[in-house]
């Protein structure tokens, strides 16, 4: 494709309505050329932008963009983005005495200048981001995306290159290799996700698990004869635990919690009820008047003497999209959105964290960051790109009617507010005091929930066809 070509030709939706054609043209005005190949999209197109970075592609944004492109048929712009993405993870500068676990991909990338004027990728791995983190979760969105392209491609070939291949193994290998721990699921930092500021959510944060979850199914595009079969016979092993056990301890419903409330602490031995030493005092005082009967959702992390009862949208989301929640659960978890539709939702879908964290807590837990003040950006605030895997979650459960009142109550308010990154206060009334305007996954979000919306079979045809009870019913045999 020649530099500056259009990436959508004839859009499906243009035309429909003035938000729709201008979420097409903030995703056309976001492209990234390299080579004279689109390749990503920046994150937001704001002149006016805090940080620099803003400019560069980041792996997890490009998600919803990439399915867009898949859907428009640009097949070929998601390939060059994978490909590229795989060839930069060589770039990651190692420390002394200290060797970088091969699989590692970036968070963000830009395309530059040098002195030479020959363009050039420069990626970021975290050492230049805020709080030097190591984005976990990039790996994840590159495999989630990769094996949408192939189920709606069927380019096959694409997969099974010498290249993608060896980068599956080294992403599941990473993931999968021996560690401290007794439990299936991954450990990892705080801030090493979507929350990537010091949230409290070190260990085993409910996203990083969906999307480990959603990783490890990508062993069945490795070929066997290439020596790989243990690798999928392992990934398939732990995917079935991983599941089974995130839908047993991370439930919480008033059944579970009446548990948890009358637990005996300090027990030893295998066939134990509180298998973490959960100390019923440290259940928060807003949960039991919160949760409604019939209602339930994923806690935030579990590990040692730790639960987490703060909701987290997109790990609960994200447990629905790709089926990895049994059919019960996501019929309560579906109820909890609509029963507490304000506190989840307010006027924008949907808070990214509930409760926010406050006074000494928010001083503890976030570190006094004054840009996660309380029911700010992540602390409390409403991001408009989680109505995409809202609308995918809400489909998946059957409540077509909740996807649809959540599109309908966001799609003017975003247009309104020229594509805001995120949304303050308890209601998301308020365009956030930090936020980027032209965001470009706020405005692709929409989008893409407009195609699920309209053809709900797309969740299928992109890789979102797993049923609910189906990795329960694999694990039990």
């Amino acid at each position: 494709m020649a530099e500056n070509e259009p990436c959508f030709t004839k859009p499906r939706y243009h035309g429909v309505s003035p938000a729709l054609d201008d979420a097409y043209r903030l995703i056309e005005a976001a492209g990234i050329f390299y080579r004279g190949q689109l390749v990503g999209t920046a994150a937001s197109v704001d002149p006016k932008a805090p940080a620099e970075n803003y400019a560069d592609c980041f792996v997890r944004d490009f998600f919803p963009v990439g399915l867009i492109l898949l859907l428009e048929n640009r097949a070929d712009v998601v390939r060059s983005f994978l490909h590229l993405i795989m060839q930069l993870r060589g770039q990651q500068e190692e420390l002394e005495g200290q060797q970088i676990a091969p699989g590692v991909m970036p968070a963000s990338f830009r395309v530059q200048r040098n002195d030479r004027g020959e363009e050039e990728v420069l990626a970021d791995f975290g050492d230049r981001a805020i709080g030097r983190v190591a984005p976990v979760d990039s790996m994840m969105w590159w495999s989630m995306l990769l094996y949408a392209y192939v189920q709606y491609t069927g380019d096959l070939d694409f997969a099974h290159s010498p290249e993608i291949q060896r980068m599956l193994r080294m992403i599941l290998s990473l993931c999968l290799q021996s560690r401290f721990e007794v439990f299936p699921t991954l450990l990892v930092p705080d801030a090493s996700f979507m929350i990537d500021r010091r949230m409290g959510v070190n260990g085993h944060p409910i996203e990083i698990q969906a999307l480990f979850n959603a990783t490890l199914r990508c062993a069945s595009l490795l070929l066997p004869e290439q020596g790989s079969q243990w690798l999928v016979d392992l990934a398939q092993r732990r995917r079935n635990v991983l599941r089974s056990y995130v839908q047993q301890y991370y439930w919480l419903d008033m059944d579970a919690l009446n548990r948890i409330y009358r637990f005996e602490t300090e027990m030893l031995g295998v066939n134990i009820e509180n298998l973490f030493n959960i100390h019923p005092e440290s259940i928060p005082l807003w949960i039991q008047d919160w949760l409604p009967d019939g209602a339930g959702f994923f806690v935030g992390n579990l590990g040692p003497g730790r639960m987490d009862f703060r909701f987290f949208a997109q790990g609960n989301l994200l447990m629905l999209a790709t089926g990895m929640a049994t059919t019960a659960q996501a019929q309560a978890l579906t109820s909890l959105i609509e029963q507490r539709w304000n506190d989840l939702l307010g006027r924008v879908p949907m808070k990214l964290v509930y409760p926010a964290v406050e006074g000494d807590e928010w001083r503890l837990i976030t570190g006094s960051d004054p840009k996660n003040i309380p029911w700010s950006y992540h602390n409390g605030g409403n991001w408009p790109v989680m109505i995409w895997p809202l609308v995918a979650a809400t489909i998946k459960a059957g409540r077509m009617d909740l996807a649809e009142r959540a599109w309908q109550m966001v799609e003017p308010r975003l247009f309104a507010d020229r594509w805001p990154e995120y949304y303050d206060g308890r209601l998301g009334r308020l365009v956030g005091r930090r936020a980027n305007i032209g965001q470009v996954w706020s405005a692709a979000g929409l989008l893409l929930a407009r195609y699920f919306l309209d053809e709900p079979s797309l969740l299928e045809r992109l890789g979102f066809d797993e049923k609910l009870d189906e990795a329960t019913e694999s694990a039990e045999e």
